[in-house]
């Protein structure tokens, strides 16, 4: 392996420095990717800048929207009272992620760069609305969380550009959101499919609108358009979530490898978004449903 020279930064500035001096270098947060990297032995940059001492960058507050500094770590958002009682999907997936070490230095926007389409965070921060931050030398711009992926381990991000906050708006009153995955086991397991969901309602019960990401099935997380058609304007009944799952299924762009082949992947992709969306409904009527809203707790629900 070549040598890797190691950099930390203090500050934002500093580290967008490091990063846009032409060099290979790569950003690392908690690191734990790039471990996983390096134990695989994929070829490692010849520059790694380490930002983990950047205090602002490990804000979280919650007031009209959700903000996150890119360092908040999947713990933290996991056992956010505000996270957990108002951005409730965010905090069904950052409890799923990886071990509890894991938890511990994993961090949301590490998750989000590293663009893997099985990632736990990105499918309730596509159905939450949320936003990221890019900044380089030259300013910082905004871009939609669906919109940030261009495919497996590939960014919007252009060269110099340093994710520093990931903002989500405070959802509508009725409003409900889940992330459910599916695994072979707990422990450290990734998801052989995911599905997110977010669902308002109506004072009459009727659901005013739905969003349903999947994962784990594309080259990017992807929404479900028949799903989430198949779920508005109706009462969110036995029918209309029957529906929803023939819609993600036939929306499932799922491919074959060891973990699973591509006709179980769409079958499963129609449940588990079922499931998602029978959850977040749930929550949107006011229901205390646990978190994280594994299929454990959905015994007989598909």
């Amino acid at each position: 392996m070549a040598d890797v020279a190691f950099h930390t930064a203090t500050t934002v500035d500093e580290a967008l420095a490091l990063v846009g001096d032409g060099s290979d270098a790569r950003v690392v947060a908690g690191g734990s990717d790039l471990v996983v990297q390096a134990r695989g032995g994929r070829e490692l940059p010849a520059n790694v800048v380490a930002i983990h001492r950047i205090a602002e960058l490990h804000d979280l507050e919650a007031d009209d929207e959700l903000v996150l500094g890119a360092l908040v770590s999947h713990a933290d958002l996991a056992a956010d009272p505000a996270v957990r009682a108002t951005w409730t999907a965010l905090a069904d997936a950052s409890s799923l992620v990886g071990s509890h070490a894991t938890r511990n230095v994993g961090t949301v926007g590490g998750n989000l760069m590293n663009a893997s389409p099985a990632m736990e965070t990105g499918g309730p921060l596509v159905v939450l609305g949320g936003r990221v931050e890019l900044r380089s030398a030259a300013g910082a711009r905004e871009v939609a969380v669906e919109e940030l992926w261009t495919g497996p381990g590939r960014t919007a991000a252009q060269p110099g550009e340093l994710l520093t906050r990931v903002m989500v708006p405070r959802p509508a009153e009725r409003t409900g959101s889940a992330y459910v995955r599916l695994e072979y086991r707990r422990a450290m397991e990734i998801a052989i499919v995911g599905a997110s969901a977010c669902a308002t309602l109506a004072e009459d019960g009727t659901v005013t609108a739905c969003r349903v990401a999947l994962t784990a099935l594309a080259p990017t997380i992807i929404r479900s358009p028949a799903a989430e058609a198949a779920v508005t304007g109706t009462a969110g009944d036995a029918a209309a979530l029957a529906a929803a799952q023939a819609g993600a299924a036939a929306d499932a762009r799922p491919i074959s490898d060891l973990r699973a082949n591509e006709d179980y992947r769409r079958a499963m992709a129609g449940v588990i978004a079922k499931r998602a969306i029978d959850v977040a409904l749930r929550r949107a009527r006011g229901e205390d449903f646990p978190v994280p809203a594994t299929p454990a707790f959905m015994e007989g629900s598909a």
